[in-house]
């Protein structure tokens, strides 16, 4: 492969720096221990104490004073009954109990498929306090790929599963990226839009699983800079999959990530990017 781009290497390896940091937030994807649905009676749950319920419109807690919760935006002990609104697909850090500063575990209630759930987030499991880093390829250039972008007139929803089997999901697609990969024919993978106008594919390839020769998740995201227009009026983007990554998902059996869109599926071995990470079972 010959000498490598000092300067391309260095970029790569603040990405894995930043990357991994991030990864180990004190209440990251690596601290969720618990996903559970609310019932519509007041009910006791697993790993956090007082009574959690939902009507379907609202989430409601009801706690006393020896459950030790409080919320995490104001540290306001919670005494009595609270309760939340929240859009599908969002999610709000509620309360934390535990540990020394009674924060230890904070409990994130979400809206996922039109129902309310709580994931619990323990700054103390083991996924967090066991990690080193995720596993990746070597950085190849030759990875470093030119395609170009080819809206749709409009955005497609276009219905997914994720890796929870009882949420479904939307990709919404804005158009395909086309581009090869060495010799091979033509491919295409679908793009959501992303912050200012870049773009994100989620895809599957020959490496996936973890029996041989699988070497990385069932799927991975990659992000795009958000494409540029050549001198023939085409838009080009750069497919970095050095850059390619795991959804939570892989590290932990609490997410509900989306998978990818049907036919985004690339028929090679993406040797680049984020492998199947230790966690989940070393």
């Amino acid at each position: 492969m010959g000498t490598l781009p000092a300067a391309k290497v260095e970029r790569w390896q603040r990405f894995r720096d930043n990357r991994n940091k991030a990864l180990a937030a004190r209440h990251g994807w690596l601290t969720l221990t618990s996903f559970q649905w609310l019932e519509n009676s007041p009910a006791a749950v697993e790993l956090a104490p007082g009574l959690w319920s939902t009507d379907g419109t609202t989430a409601e807690l009801t706690a006393v004073p020896a459950d030790g919760l409080s919320l995490v935006e104001s540290g306001e002990p919670v005494s009595g009954t609270i309760s939340a609104a929240l859009a599908d697909e969002e999610s709000l850090m509620w309360v934390q109990f535990g540990g020394p500063g009674g924060d230890q575990v904070v409990v994130e209630l979400a809206m996922r498929a039109g129902r309310y759930a709580i994931r619990t987030r323990d700054s103390a499991s083991p996924v967090l306090t066991g990690f080193a880093g995720v596993p990746t390829f070597d950085y190849n250039p030759e990875w470093e790929v030119a395609g170009r972008f080819e809206p749709y007139p409009r955005p497609v929803g276009v219905p997914i599963a994720t890796a929870n089997p009882l949420v479904d999901g939307i990709h919404r697609t804005v158009g395909e990226v086309v581009f090869r990969v060495g010799s091979a024919h033509e491919c295409r993978l679908q793009a959501e839009e992303e912050k200012l106008g870049a773009l994100s594919v989620t895809f599957h390839d020959e490496t996936n699983g973890a029996a041989p020769p699988g070497q990385t998740a069932d799927w991975r995201k990659l992000s795009l800079p958000r494409p540029r227009t050549d001198s023939s009026g085409n838009a080009t983007v750069v497919l970095d999959f050095n850059r390619a990554i795991n959804y939570p998902s892989a590290f932990t059996p609490y997410g509900t990530c989306p998978m990818p869109v049907r036919n985004n599926s690339l028929d090679v071995r993406v040797e680049a990017g984020e492998k199947l990470p230790y966690t989940r079972e070393d």
